[in-house]
């Protein structure tokens, strides 16, 4: 045996194990972060994004693609279907306080006068902004939208939200040789994506005054 054919021996079951595990993992976090506003799953999917870059299975951007955005709509469904039956409900749900926790007044005004004007379009804007996604849920709640009006405009959100975080994990998957390398540009970028907006809120609060 060659020691390329020893080589490949020994990193197939790697990245087969690396698969096995990965993938059910990043659904399962990327689903907890869609229901529960807590987990940073832009930096997950870029991550993910950057091993599977590194990797040699085929296919494995596309699974990454794929596992993230589903993840990202089936909580975004659910998480929609619990607040609506806390709308429906008389003392409301627990769910749906901590929806509108999330939701500053200035910012579901702002959802709800930008929903009033674009529809649909409003939600795959939210899914890209850093916490803009729970203030315009909660405007659509507040609109009575149905279930089925929410799934067709969160579907093309999902995938758009999908593909630029992964496109941040191949940019630093690209840059650097070693995967550890490209996971830590990954989250550094994430982070200060979602850091810009409060910052430059705080910026011209600061001029402001």
């Amino acid at each position: 045996m060659t020691p390329l054919s020893t080589a490949v021996t020994t990193v197939v079951p790697t990245e087969s194990t690396q698969q096995a595990i990965g993938y059910p993992s990043l659904f399962l976090l990327v689903l907890i972060g869609a229901l529960v506003p807590i987990v940073p799953t832009g930096a997950l999917v870029s991550s993910a994004a950057v091993v599977a870059f590194h990797q040699t299975a085929p296919f494995s951007l596309a699974l990454v693609f794929v596992t993230a955005s589903l993840a990202a709509f089936l909580g975004d469904v659910a998480l929609y279907w619990l607040g609506r039956r806390g709308m429906k409900s008389k003392n409301g749900s627990r769910w749906l306080e901590a929806i509108r926790s999330r939701a500053p007044e200035e910012r579901l005004a702002q959802a709800q006068e930008k929903l009033a004007g674009h529809g649909t379009t409003v939600l795959v804007v939210s899914r890209l902004v850093p916490a803009g996604r729970i203030p315009v849920m909660l405007a659509c709640l507040m609109a009575k939208w149905p279930l089925r009006r929410f799934v067709r405009g969160n579907l093309p959100a999902c995938l758009a939200w999908a593909v630029t975080y992964q496109l941040i994990g191949i940019l630093g998957g690209s840059l650097f040789p070693e995967p550890w390398e490209g996971v830590v540009a990954a989250v550094a970028l994430t982070v200060l994506i979602s850091a810009a907006p409060s910052v430059w809120r705080r910026l011209r609060g600061t001029r402001a005054a």
